[in-house]
């Protein structure tokens, strides 16, 4: 008896029938497009880890990704004929495709270096198996059935608020759920699972009337064989993962964190202690004295008493301005909670514990959205007398909004009159542009601005803006109340305000929320 005859029979029961059918095949329905929205998230996530995830990027898989379900739906036409078996076909490959994607884009990123190919086959083979289950699944609700007009389109909305449930409960999923929770691979691939459970759940209880018994093993075959592959990788994901993370560093990781904002990895050889963040060098113990007492030491003068710190989550920063006995109050906002947790464990020998001396309050929040609204409690009468932003280099647009005129402009609401902002921007000789681009970016702010670089080892020639509001240029200085340093004198200082003629100053378009022109500058100059 097919399945066409048993929705045919008009009797009550197999009305009831028919109805709950219906109603679990729409359940597949919305388990399937759930799966299909997660894969694409997957791949756009881990594209902005390793490809710094830029507009043009996002715009063209996006986009790729749509074409794709058109190509999906015309391609599946001729198989509508055998709808319920295809269906499964179907399924299986992309519960395959869709689980193994995260990985496969990981493993390509760590052994050949490039993994845009990937990406790009990977989300075509997603969007076209994705684009061919509509297709197929009002193939298999209107079997049966002599439907009119308003018949098939009641049976098309209800196909479609499926899809788009199914679609809301991914999108989600994966952000609040299934990110934080497993990690971008295992993530992918526990959504393979449901995807392939739901395939057989499908086959088992609605299409077992439909296909011959020969060909229900067989799918259930290939069914169970690619939820052991998956199985597989969920059980080995974490070897796979730090076997292959450590090809990308030349030294040992002491330790690893994948927070919901970024990876952070750190390193130890002998005692060269290195902290990365998503995949780019934030310090070496060898130099980053260098690096640490040229962004500080210029901010303060004699009668600094309040520092802002944004970003600096490592410590570094606090602990230079500990130094000083005259500083009774710092506040360090930092993004993310997983730097501030290493620091106070991982690097707590490198920062000396700052980030617990009574003096120091570590706020967690985006350093935009804390200068827009900062508690009274924790801004001085007046405003701080210093404001040190070390952020990470602007590469993507999330960060190039905290290189941004309007950022500058909001830090002039925390800093007090005639105090001194100094802010990380940058390699002058590396990528020229951005660093410019961060100068004029400032100036456009109304801040009077001095530019100054030096030369750390590991970084290169790195470049500061110190900027205070008025019109006269500050002079970059060493208090006369600063403790012993390493590196940094007013010879340095003095020396470092002088830019060669093969990296001359330039004045660019300041970089905008609107226009965020830093990012680009930066992207091409590491290219």
């Amino acid at each position: 008896m097919t399945l066409g005859r048993t929705l045919s029979a008009g009797t009550p029961g197999a009305a009831g029938s028919t109805r709950r059918w219906r109603a679990l095949l729409l359940a597949a329905v919305a388990a399937c497009a759930a799966c299909g929205l997660i894969y694409e998230l997957a791949l756009l996530t881990l594209s902005a880890s390793v490809h710094g995830g830029g507009i043009v990027a996002t715009s063209l898989i996006v986009a790729g990704y749509v074409a794709a379900l058109g190509a999906g739906a015309l391609l599946v036409k001729p198989l509508l004929g055998h709808a319920a078996i295809t269906f499964i076909a179907v399924e299986t490959l992309l519960g395959i495709i869709g689980g193994l994607s995260a990985a496969a884009l990981y493993l390509a990123f760590v052994f050949i270096g490039g993994s845009l190919w990937v990406l790009v086959v990977g989300t075509a083979l997603i969007g076209c198996l994705v684009g061919a289950e509509v297709p197929l699944l009002m193939t298999l609700l209107q079997r049966g059935r002599v439907a009119g007009a308003a018949d098939t389109g009641r049976v098309l909305a209800n196909l479609n608020a499926a899809d788009y449930l199914g679609a809301l409960i991914g999108g989600l999923s994966w952000p609040f759920l299934l990110l934080p929770q497993l990690g971008m691979i295992r993530g992918a691939a526990v959504t393979g699972v449901i995807n392939l459970t739901a395939a057989a759940v499908v086959a088992v209880f609605l299409l077992r009337h439909i296909i011959s018994g020969r060909q229900l093993a067989a799918a259930l075959g290939v069914l169970a064989a690619a939820l052991t592959l998956l199985t597989t990788l969920l059980v080995r994901a974490d070897g796979i993962e730090t076997t292959s993370r450590q090809r990308l560093y030349a030294d040992p990781i002491i330790a690893y964190e994948r927070s919901p904002y970024q990876e952070i990895v750190i390193t130890r050889r002998g005692a060269d202690l290195r902290l990365y963040l998503d995949g780019g060098l934030q310090f070496s113990t060898r130099d980053e004295h260098r690096y640490t007492e040229s962004l500080v030491h210029p901010a303060l003068d004699e009668s600094t008493r309040s520092v802002l710190i944004l970003g600096g989550g490592d410590g570094l920063a606090a602990r230079e301005l500990l130094r000083y006995p005259g500083i009774d109050s710092i506040v360090q906002v930092e993004l993310d909670p997983a730097v501030i947790e290493l620091a106070r464990t991982t690097l707590r020998p490198v920062n000396g514990g700052a980030l617990d001396d009574p003096r120091v309050t570590v706020v967690t929040d985006d350093a935009m959205r804390w200068l827009r609204e900062p508690p009274p409690d924790l801004r001085p009468p007046g405003g701080f007398d210093a404001v040190i932003v070390d952020l990470p280099d602007p590469d993507t647009p999330v960060l190039g909004r905290l290189y941004s005129t309007e950022f500058y402009a909001l830090v002039t609401r925390a800093l007090a009159p005639g105090g001194r902002m100094v802010v990380q921007a940058g390699s002058p000789y590396s990528t020229p542009t951005a660093f410019w681009r961060t100068v004029s970016t400032i100036a456009s702010a109304g801040y009077a601005v001095t530019p100054y670089h030096v030369h750390v080892p590991t970084f290169g020639d790195w470049g500061f803006v110190l900027a205070t509001r008025g019109t006269e240029p500050p002079r970059p200085t060493v208090p006369a109340n600063a403790p012993e340093l390493r590196f940094l004198d007013q010879r340095v200082l003095d020396a470092a305000t002088v830019f060669g003629k093969d990296r001359p100053p330039l004045t660019l378009e300041p970089s905008t929320l609107d226009r965020p022109r830093v990012v680009d500058d930066i992207r091409r100059g590491w290219q």
